[in-house]
Protein backbone atom coordinates (compact mmCIF):
# COMPACT_ATOMS: atom_id res chain seq x y z
CA UNK A 1 0.00 0.00 0.00
CA UNK A 2 1.63 3.25 -1.03
CA UNK A 3 2.22 5.75 1.77
CA UNK A 4 -0.32 9.16 1.43
CA UNK A 5 1.32 11.82 -0.40
CA UNK A 6 2.13 14.93 1.59
CA UNK A 7 -0.32 17.72 2.26
CA UNK A 8 -0.20 21.29 3.33
CA UNK A 9 -2.93 22.12 5.61
CA UNK A 10 -4.26 25.11 7.17
CA UNK A 11 -4.02 26.59 11.03
CA UNK A 12 -8.15 27.05 11.66
CA UNK A 13 -7.58 28.20 15.12
CA UNK A 14 -5.16 27.41 18.74
CA UNK A 15 -5.58 27.28 22.41
CA UNK A 16 -4.84 25.59 25.35
CA UNK A 17 -6.93 22.64 26.73
CA UNK A 18 -4.60 22.42 29.88
CA UNK A 19 -1.75 24.86 30.91
CA UNK A 20 0.66 22.68 29.44
CA UNK A 21 -1.01 21.23 26.28
CA UNK A 22 -1.80 23.28 23.71
CA UNK A 23 -4.61 22.48 21.30
CA UNK A 24 -3.88 23.86 17.20
CA UNK A 25 -7.03 23.09 14.99
CA UNK A 26 -5.79 22.43 10.95
CA UNK A 27 -7.92 22.17 7.99
CA UNK A 28 -8.22 23.49 4.56
CA UNK A 29 -8.29 22.08 0.75
CA UNK A 30 -5.95 19.31 1.80
CA UNK A 31 -8.08 17.66 4.09
CA UNK A 32 -10.78 17.20 1.40
CA UNK A 33 -8.89 14.09 0.53
CA UNK A 34 -8.27 12.89 3.86
CA UNK A 35 -9.00 9.39 4.63
CA UNK A 36 -12.00 9.47 7.38
CA UNK A 37 -11.91 8.48 11.36
CA UNK A 38 -8.43 9.22 11.90
CA UNK A 39 -8.57 9.75 15.23
CA UNK A 40 -5.96 8.46 17.44
CA UNK A 41 -3.97 7.77 14.27
CA UNK A 42 -0.78 9.63 13.76
CA UNK A 43 0.38 12.38 11.37
CA UNK A 44 4.41 13.34 10.48
CA UNK A 45 4.71 17.34 10.89
CA UNK A 46 7.14 18.35 8.62
CA UNK A 47 9.82 21.11 9.09
CA UNK A 48 12.00 22.43 6.21
CA UNK A 49 15.61 22.82 7.75
CA UNK A 50 16.54 26.48 6.93
CA UNK A 51 19.85 26.86 4.80
CA UNK A 52 19.71 22.73 3.78
CA UNK A 53 20.79 22.98 0.40
CA UNK A 54 19.62 18.96 -0.72
CA UNK A 55 16.55 20.44 1.08
CA UNK A 56 16.01 17.82 3.77
CA UNK A 57 13.58 18.23 6.15
CA UNK A 58 12.89 17.42 9.75
CA UNK A 59 9.29 14.83 10.52
CA UNK A 60 7.89 15.14 13.99
CA UNK A 61 5.25 12.92 14.97
CA UNK A 62 1.72 14.02 16.63
CA UNK A 63 -1.64 11.92 17.32
CA UNK A 64 -4.78 13.55 15.53
CA UNK A 65 -7.06 14.27 18.65
CA UNK A 66 -10.60 14.93 17.27
CA UNK A 67 -11.23 14.62 13.48
CA UNK A 68 -14.59 15.97 12.75
CA UNK A 69 -16.55 17.68 9.41
CA UNK A 70 -17.81 21.32 10.09
CA UNK A 71 -19.75 23.52 8.26
CA UNK A 72 -16.03 24.84 6.80
CA UNK A 73 -15.11 21.27 5.81
CA UNK A 74 -13.04 18.48 8.02
CA UNK A 75 -10.88 19.39 10.82
CA UNK A 76 -8.23 17.85 12.92
CA UNK A 77 -6.82 18.69 16.34
CA UNK A 78 -3.44 17.81 17.34
CA UNK A 79 -2.18 18.69 20.76
CA UNK A 80 1.29 19.31 22.07
CA UNK A 81 3.29 19.00 25.83
CA UNK A 82 4.46 22.40 26.37
CA UNK A 83 7.50 21.46 29.10
CA UNK A 84 10.98 22.13 29.00
CA UNK A 85 13.27 18.89 29.65
CA UNK A 86 15.96 19.02 26.82
CA UNK A 87 14.01 16.99 24.44
CA UNK A 88 13.97 18.13 20.91
CA UNK A 89 9.89 18.32 20.15
CA UNK A 90 8.55 18.06 23.86
CA UNK A 91 10.05 21.43 24.94
CA UNK A 92 9.36 24.70 23.87
CA UNK A 93 12.99 24.89 21.61
CA UNK A 94 12.25 21.94 19.44
CA UNK A 95 10.23 22.59 15.68
CA UNK A 96 6.94 21.55 16.54
CA UNK A 97 6.45 23.15 19.78
CA UNK A 98 8.23 26.20 18.24
CA UNK A 99 5.88 26.08 15.88
CA UNK A 100 2.77 25.78 17.46
CA UNK A 101 3.63 28.27 20.06
CA UNK A 102 4.03 30.81 17.08
CA UNK A 103 1.69 30.21 14.68
CA UNK A 104 -1.51 32.07 13.81
CA UNK A 105 -4.41 31.04 11.89
CA UNK A 106 -3.90 31.16 8.16
CA UNK A 107 -0.21 29.87 8.70
CA UNK A 108 0.52 26.43 6.20
CA UNK A 109 2.09 23.22 7.55
CA UNK A 110 2.81 20.26 5.39
CA UNK A 111 2.07 17.13 7.05
CA UNK A 112 2.63 13.17 5.90
CA UNK A 113 0.18 10.68 6.55
CA UNK A 114 -2.33 9.51 8.60
CA UNK A 115 -0.47 6.53 9.73
CA UNK A 116 -2.36 3.38 11.23
CA UNK A 117 -4.28 3.71 14.36
CA UNK A 118 -2.70 1.67 17.71
CA UNK A 119 -6.05 0.86 19.36
CA UNK A 120 -7.24 -1.95 22.64
CA UNK A 121 -8.79 -4.88 21.52
CA UNK A 122 -12.14 -4.39 21.82
CA UNK A 123 -12.85 -7.96 22.99
CA UNK A 124 -11.02 -8.42 25.93
CA UNK A 125 -12.07 -8.87 29.65
CA UNK A 126 -10.81 -5.55 31.08
CA UNK A 127 -8.58 -2.97 30.00
CA UNK A 128 -5.49 -1.04 31.69
CA UNK A 129 -4.41 2.16 29.49
CA UNK A 130 -1.37 3.84 30.34
CA UNK A 131 -0.13 6.95 29.51
CA UNK A 132 1.86 10.65 29.74
CA UNK A 133 1.01 13.45 28.47
CA UNK A 134 2.65 12.99 24.98
CA UNK A 135 0.04 10.02 24.77
CA UNK A 136 -2.93 11.57 26.45
CA UNK A 137 -4.24 12.53 23.31
CA UNK A 138 -4.07 8.96 22.07
CA UNK A 139 -5.48 7.57 25.39
CA UNK A 140 -8.47 9.88 25.35
CA UNK A 141 -9.44 8.00 21.60
CA UNK A 142 -9.00 4.86 23.29
CA UNK A 143 -10.92 5.83 26.61
CA UNK A 144 -13.81 7.31 24.29
CA UNK A 145 -13.99 4.34 21.96
CA UNK A 146 -14.57 1.31 24.38
CA UNK A 147 -17.69 -0.46 24.89
CA UNK A 148 -20.09 1.00 27.15
CA UNK A 149 -19.45 -2.00 29.68
CA UNK A 150 -16.01 -2.03 29.64
CA UNK A 151 -14.02 -2.20 32.84
CA UNK A 152 -10.87 -1.30 33.80
CA UNK A 153 -8.24 1.17 34.62
CA UNK A 154 -6.70 4.20 32.88
CA UNK A 155 -3.21 5.52 34.39
CA UNK A 156 -1.98 8.93 33.13
CA UNK A 157 0.83 11.09 34.19
CA UNK A 158 0.52 14.59 33.54
CA UNK A 159 2.87 17.87 34.94
CA UNK A 160 0.43 19.50 37.58
CA UNK A 161 -3.24 19.01 38.62
CA UNK A 162 -4.19 21.44 36.37
CA UNK A 163 -3.27 19.51 33.38
CA UNK A 164 -6.02 17.00 34.77
CA UNK A 165 -8.63 17.05 31.19
CA UNK A 166 -11.87 15.63 31.75
CA UNK A 167 -12.15 13.04 29.60
CA UNK A 168 -15.10 10.57 28.34
CA UNK A 169 -14.92 7.05 29.37
CA UNK A 170 -16.82 3.97 30.63
CA UNK A 171 -18.59 4.29 34.27
CA UNK A 172 -16.57 1.26 35.37
CA UNK A 173 -13.31 2.38 33.60
CA UNK A 174 -11.33 4.21 36.56
CA UNK A 175 -8.69 7.31 36.25
CA UNK A 176 -5.74 7.06 38.20
CA UNK A 177 -3.76 10.55 37.80
CA UNK A 178 -0.31 10.44 38.22
CA UNK A 179 1.39 14.19 38.74
CA UNK A 180 4.91 14.32 37.96
CA UNK A 181 6.27 18.25 37.53
CA UNK A 182 9.31 16.54 35.71
CA UNK A 183 8.59 14.50 33.17
CA UNK A 184 11.18 11.91 32.27
CA UNK A 185 13.78 12.60 35.02
CA UNK A 186 11.03 10.91 38.01
CA UNK A 187 11.09 8.01 35.62
CA UNK A 188 9.19 5.60 37.55
CA UNK A 189 6.19 7.91 38.45
CA UNK A 190 4.37 6.23 36.32
CA UNK A 191 5.70 2.60 36.33
CA UNK A 192 5.07 2.78 40.48
CA UNK A 193 1.40 3.38 40.18
CA UNK A 194 0.91 0.98 37.32
CA UNK A 195 2.19 -1.68 39.59
CA UNK A 196 -0.25 -1.09 42.60
CA UNK A 197 -3.15 -1.33 40.18
CA UNK A 198 -5.41 -4.45 40.99
CA UNK A 199 -5.02 -6.97 38.77
CA UNK A 200 -8.06 -8.57 37.04
CA UNK A 201 -9.44 -11.75 36.12
CA UNK A 202 -9.76 -12.79 32.50
CA UNK A 203 -8.40 -11.92 29.48
CA UNK A 204 -6.49 -8.28 29.69
CA UNK A 205 -6.14 -5.79 27.04
CA UNK A 206 -3.08 -3.29 27.87
CA UNK A 207 -2.46 0.03 25.66
CA UNK A 208 0.62 1.71 27.21
CA UNK A 209 2.74 4.86 25.60
CA UNK A 210 4.94 7.11 27.64
CA UNK A 211 8.37 8.20 27.57
CA UNK A 212 11.38 5.46 26.56
CA UNK A 213 12.94 4.54 30.13
CA UNK A 214 9.44 4.32 31.63
CA UNK A 215 8.47 2.24 28.61
CA UNK A 216 11.08 -0.43 29.70
CA UNK A 217 10.31 -0.44 32.69
CA UNK A 218 6.74 -0.75 32.54
CA UNK A 219 7.30 -3.78 29.78
CA UNK A 220 9.26 -5.82 31.75
CA UNK A 221 6.28 -5.67 34.42
CA UNK A 222 3.96 -6.47 31.93
CA UNK A 223 5.63 -9.20 30.26
CA UNK A 224 7.83 -11.07 32.98
CA UNK A 225 5.18 -10.11 36.24
CA UNK A 226 1.67 -10.51 34.33
CA UNK A 227 2.85 -12.82 31.39
CA UNK A 228 1.09 -10.73 28.82
CA UNK A 229 2.04 -11.74 25.22
CA UNK A 230 1.97 -9.44 22.07
CA UNK A 231 -1.84 -9.91 20.99
CA UNK A 232 -2.78 -8.50 24.74
CA UNK A 233 -0.34 -6.02 25.04
CA UNK A 234 0.47 -2.86 22.79
CA UNK A 235 3.21 -0.59 24.60
CA UNK A 236 5.71 1.88 22.27
CA UNK A 237 7.89 4.97 24.01
CA UNK A 238 7.02 8.26 22.34
CA UNK A 239 10.08 10.09 23.56
CA UNK A 240 12.88 10.01 25.24
CA UNK A 241 14.11 12.68 27.77
CA UNK A 242 17.30 14.92 26.59
CA UNK A 243 16.80 13.02 22.55
CA UNK A 244 15.79 14.21 19.43
CA UNK A 245 12.68 12.60 17.96
CA UNK A 246 15.64 11.05 15.64
CA UNK A 247 17.63 9.67 17.90
CA UNK A 248 14.67 8.47 19.84
CA UNK A 249 13.89 6.58 16.81
CA UNK A 250 17.33 5.07 16.26
CA UNK A 251 17.56 3.63 19.84
CA UNK A 252 13.47 2.74 19.71
CA UNK A 253 14.36 0.34 16.76
CA UNK A 254 17.47 -1.38 18.59
CA UNK A 255 15.53 -1.47 21.72
CA UNK A 256 13.09 -3.32 19.63
CA UNK A 257 15.11 -5.46 18.44
CA UNK A 258 16.59 -6.75 21.66
CA UNK A 259 13.18 -6.97 23.25
CA UNK A 260 11.37 -9.30 20.47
Amino acid sequence: MNKPAPRDLTVIKKGHVTPNMLRVTLGGDGMMDFPEDQASAYVKLIFPIEGDEKGRVLRRTYTVRHDRMTDQGREIDIDFVMHGDGSDDNDHGGPASNWAVNCTPGDVITIGGPGPKKLVEPTADWFLIVGDMTALPAVSVNLETLPSDAHGYAVIEVQSEADMQDLKKPDNITIEWVINPHPGERNTALSDVVKNIPWKDGRASVWTACEFTSMQALRRYFREDRGLGRDDLYISSYWKLGMNEDNHKVIKSEDAKKAA
